[in-house]
């Protein structure tokens, strides 16, 4: 029999409490995200009417359309090479076609869905653990895989920084050239030091909220090299569907994506909605409004719509193999 203290049941309140206010804080964050960039929106495209949205996407020439569709291909290979070096560093081997089913899936639904860390994870337990992995490899699995996309965001970012460093004047115009590239060659820095861990065989860095084990060099390296190419995909889905006129350039587009996109994600707004249009909106003055938001969504009819619509259709194959497979069990069970 456990008895228990005043001081221990108050503890007990205390934490059921902060369950409950983390079960909801991301929602609300993400209502809140939505609504401040639906605002500030209005604010940006006051006089834009739905007739010139219209107008900018017909203008889209079927070029423009087949390079965002081969963007967006590119894209999920590379995320479907996440989950393939996560599984190389877990020693596991599973078939190429399930681990590219798989990732897409997730991140079709988790981008679209939002908090795609958690919903990501809920797919991939599912799945993978149809295939013999545990809930806590399932976990070092999604950890791998977000550490991979911060790299290439990193890595990304500091490229920019230095081949284009007036870019920060599109976020914030008091940060001068220098801190751009200060910024850039510190992030270098950083990810130097991620390699030599890697290369040295540091031990972990571990915390109460965090556990960095360092890969083997060889998928250091290739995640130096997926994540990119991930981002480079998504960013020029965008960019094939921009206009000539006023297109900054592919750098420049490429870093809007990297700020947009990463804001889009910290919101947890679902489908980074209305984050994503105000960010690029706000960062390409010298476009017109209609074609950026025409660009957008194609964007997110490539990378969103259509991948969560395969996905769902993934789900219900895969739930229903499944349940085949357990009535088979059950009725092999009960004739034996």
């Amino acid at each position: 029999m456990v008895f228990f203290t005043d001081e221990s049941a108050t503890a007990l309140e205390i934490v059921r409490r902060m369950k409950i206010v983390r079960k909801f804080i991301w929602p609300i964050i993400g209502l809140a995200a939505i609504c401040f960039s639906l605002y500030g929106l209005y604010h940006e495209l006051r006089g834009l009417s739905l007739g010139d949205v219209l107008a900018s996407l017909a203008g889209v020439s079927i070029k423009q359309w087949f390079l965002s569709g081969c963007a967006t291909l590119l894209a999920y290979a590379a995320l479907a090479a996440y989950d393939h070096l996560a599984l190389e560093h877990l020693g596991r081997r599973i078939s190429l076609w399930f681990i590219t089913i798989c990732s897409f899936t997730a991140y079709a639904l988790s981008h679209t869905v939002g908090a795609s860390v958690f919903s990501g994870a809920v797919v991939r337990y599912r799945a993978y653990g149809s295939q013999g992995l545990s809930a806590g490899e399932t976990g070092i699995l999604v950890a791998f895989c977000s550490f991979t996309f911060a790299l290439g965001t990193l890595l990304l970012s500091a490229i920019v920084l230095l081949l284009e460093p007036d870019i920060t004047a599109r976020f914030a115009s008091f940060l001068p050239v220098e801190a751009s590239i200060s910024l850039a060659v510190l992030i270098l820095l950083l990810i130097g030091l991620y390699l030599l861990g890697s290369l040295v065989g540091f031990r972990p860095i571990h915390t109460s909220w965090f556990r960095l084990e360092y890969p083997k060099p060889r998928l250091a390296l290739k995640q130096l090299v997926i994540a990119p190419l991930e981002l480079i995909g998504s960013g020029a889905i965008i960019y094939f569907a921009l206009p000539e006129a006023g297109n900054p350039g592919f750098l420049i587009v490429l870093g809007v994506f990297l700020a947009s996109f990463s804001a889009a994600l910290l919101s947890h707004a679902p489908g980074g909605l209305g984050v994503l249009e105000l960010v690029f909106i706000a960062a390409l003055p010298e476009m017109d409004p209609a074609a950026v938001l025409a660009a957008l969504a194609i964007f997110r009819l490539f990378y969103l719509v259509i991948p969560f619509l395969l996905a769902l259709g993934v789900v219900v194959f895969f739930e229903r193999a499944q349940y085949v497979a357990e009535r088979k069990k059950e009725n092999s069970t009960g004739e034996g």
